[in-house]
């Protein structure tokens, strides 16, 4: 759901080859937009009915699982500052929002969104995300320590899940299918049933 302005109108008036979120806060307001690693990608009107479906859904079950619990989950639009925790906001180059995002330590909200390293981060691939889901966020979200980050591609009816290993980085994915049942990795007890989340 993102393309890249990176030489058009506002863009190239300014001459600049990198954004902060310094930057991002003083754009216009009627467009979306995503930092990564300082580049600007403009985020595409509205998501296909499915993409929305399918992120309602996860949603919900992510939701309803964390009821009386200490995480939280937010759906997009949500800033996600990826930094260190003193960054300032010229310092701040990577500004996201995914389509899901949980967070279990309260210490990096504010009134803006969050200013650190959710915990899960689920991404509903559209045609035009595809390579930013699947190469620019994935090394995006290792780099920090995303714990967990599922890619869910509706027309595939499949689902990517990577997970942080012992080496501090993501290992391999795990790979299913509609008809699978899939374990939330940083919960206890949440189990998806994708055939649910593709109906």
């Amino acid at each position: 759901m993102l393309i890249n302005k990176g030489g058009k109108g506002m863009l190239s008036r300014e001459q600049k080859t990198q954004f902060s979120y310094e930057d991002y806060l003083a754009w216009d307001g009627n467009e979306k937009w995503e930092l990564l690693y300082g580049i600007p990608y403009a985020m595409t009107p509205a998501p296909s009915r499915i993409h929305q479906e399918i992120c309602g859904e996860m949603f919900f079950k992510i939701r309803t699982y964390l009821q009386g619990k200490s995480c939280n989950v937010y759906t997009a639009p949500f800033d996600v500052r990826l930094c260190k925790e003193d960054a300032s906001e010229n310092e701040i180059i990577n500004v996201i929002q995914p389509d899901i995002t949980v967070i279990c330590n309260k210490d990096i909200l504010d009134d803006r969104g969050a200013k650190g390293v959710p915990d899960l981060v689920v991404e509903v691939v559209s045609p035009s995300s595809t390579f930013l889901d699947y190469v620019k966020k994935l090394n995006l979200y290792g780099e920090y320590g995303v714990k967990e980050y599922w890619i869910i591609d509706p027309k595939k009816r499949s689902l990517f899940v990577y997970q942080i290993d012992e080496t501090g980085r993501y290992g391999a994915p795990n790979i299913y299918s509609d008809k699978d049942h899939v374990k939330v990795g940083i919960f206890d007890k949440l189990v998806i049933e994708l055939e649910e989340i593709f109906q």
